[in-house]
């Protein structure tokens, strides 16, 4: 992976728009760019494109949409900004978070009202860091159902989209204008000209040196995310002198089925379950960071603790989440008609695990207070058939990356923009502040269609200017 230069690079034929990546914030980028009037071509490095994106629940936050408004839900681009200023402590770029913000909704209305996806509104996904219902998710609650729609989507659109495609190096003149890439396929290696080119090969959760440096802390966690997230952005963005920031946040998973690698809802929890470790206790506000709860859990005896919840719980999941019907498919899901029996399949002690779930009852019932700062106002007491699934802590995917401008445009620390390099999704920088406290549910996604989309408009609106797309 290197910068080359060579300003006297003279290639055979040039592509106007190239995009490097094929997820959710390549496609998005491609589909934009190609609606616009441009040629485009995503080079994909997998035989078939997935990514992220496909691993995860395929959630997009965004306010104030149409979704939202069919729904009933009043919502705004406004409060939308001020939770994520409110969840990172102020310690994240204003201006991005105010792109992200503005332009999230009318991304989200691009994809459902104009694309045709098909994207609900989750409406019991409430709180974690977001003061409104402002979840939009697929089908089956599955990244690989919003995949599908991208890849259907960039197909109807005229996007060529090459797989087995390994950018190796990118080719730029002595004013960082990239001329070229160069890329390694089964059957050789081929040089070509880019006349605008959009980084979407997502964060560096695959890098182990990378992660070693920037999140120490994460030395005992699993990597549950795209072996393919080598940090390939960061580092030509790095070679070219480009900002970077945040290089310490991700996105962490404190809800990662042991064993199965599943990854459990956390409706479970919203809907009134709780976490209990292997002394039978609860440990935490299980709501108070969807992220950062993958550290305290790792924390816990054996870095492993249970969801406990009941039926009801379980049946709405079931209904709605491919993952946990997975996972219950696998036998993962413990099940008995009394705390003791549980905690028998629990390996944890009896006593103590009545004693957390009878607190979690009187919490609900308003008789107690409890010391976590939870508020279980609303939820209703758990009901036998009991149940619990035993998960852990895992990185999914990392939040800093290059600096981007409002149009997705790399800068240089001085805020200049490179003359025809864009990022976005995990290549870029997000909003989620410096470490793992400050993610949104639904962020990284978000942050990857959005600017996909202002990178892909951006890109087609320069080489429509200069007409040779």
């Amino acid at each position: 992976m290197a910068i080359i230069r060579n300003p006297d690079f003279t290639p055979e034929y040039t592509v106007p728009v190239v995009v490097i990546g094929g997820g959710a914030c390549g496609l998005t980028a491609a589909i934009a760019a190609r609606r616009k009037g441009a040629e485009v071509l995503v080079l994909e490095r997998d035989a078939h494109p997935a990514g992220s994106t496909a691993m995860s629940y395929g959630g997009i936050c965004a306010a104030n949409t149409a979704a939202q408004q069919r729904a009933g839900l009043s919502d705004s681009t406004e409060q939308f900004f001020q939770d994520i200023l409110a969840i990172t402590k102020g310690q994240t770029d204003p201006a991005l978070a105010r792109t992200i913000a503005n332009n999230a909704g009318p991304t989200l209305d691009w994809l459902t009202e104009d694309l045709g996806f098909e994207l609900d509104i989750e409406m019991q996904w409430a709180g974690l860091g977001h003061s409104e219902l402002r979840l939009h998710a697929p089908p089956g609650r599955s990244g690989e159902v919003l995949m599908g729609m991208l890849l259907s989507a960039a197909e109807r659109e005229g996007v060529d989209v090459l797989t087995q495609a390994r950018v190796s190096d990118l080719i730029v003149d002595e004013s960082d204008t990239v001329l070229g890439v160069r890329v390694a396929r089964p059957d050789g290696v081929e040089e070509f000209g880019v006349e605008q080119l959009v980084l979407a090969t997502c964060g560096y959760g695959g890098n182990e040196g990378l992660i070693k440096q920037h999140m120490p802390e994460l030395k005992n966690a699993q990597y549950y995310g795209h072996e393919g997230n080598e940090g390939d952005a960061l580092l030509w963005g790095q070679e070219l002198g480009a900002a970077v920031a945040d290089l310490g946040a991700y996105q962490a998973l404190g809800s990662l089925s042991s064993p199965g690698n599943l990854v459990i809802p956390h409706i479970l929890l919203i809907g009134g379950g709780a976490q209990i470790n292997k002394n039978g206790e609860r440990f935490e506000n299980e709501l108070h960071d969807i992220s950062g709860q993958a550290l305290t859990i790792l924390e816990q005896p054996d870095g492993e603790i249970w969801i406990v919840y009941d039926q009801s719980l379980h049946e709405d999941a079931i209904s709605r989440f491919e993952e946990y019907k997975d996972a219950f498919g696998l036998n993962l899901c413990k099940s008995a008609d009394s705390w003791e029996a549980l905690a028998s399949l629990m390996k944890v002690p009896a006593d103590a695990l009545s004693r957390s779930m009878a607190d979690v009852q009187a919490f609900k019932q308003g008789e107690k207070h409890d010391p976590f700062g939870r508020a279980f106002k609303g939820n209703r007491a758990l009901e036998a058939p009991y149940y619990a699934i035993k998960v852990t802590g895992a990185l999914f995917h990392t939040q800093g990356g290059l600096c981007v401008d409002e149009e997705a445009r790399v800068v240089r620390p001085d805020g200049s923009p490179f003359p025809n390099l864009y990022a976005g999704g995990g290549a870029a920088r997000s909003v989620s502040g410096p470490s793992v406290w400050g993610y949104l549910p639904g962020m990284g996604i978000c942050t990857a269609v959005t600017l996909g989309k202002l990178a892909g408009e951006a890109a087609a609106k320069a080489v429509m200017s200069s007409g040779t797309a």
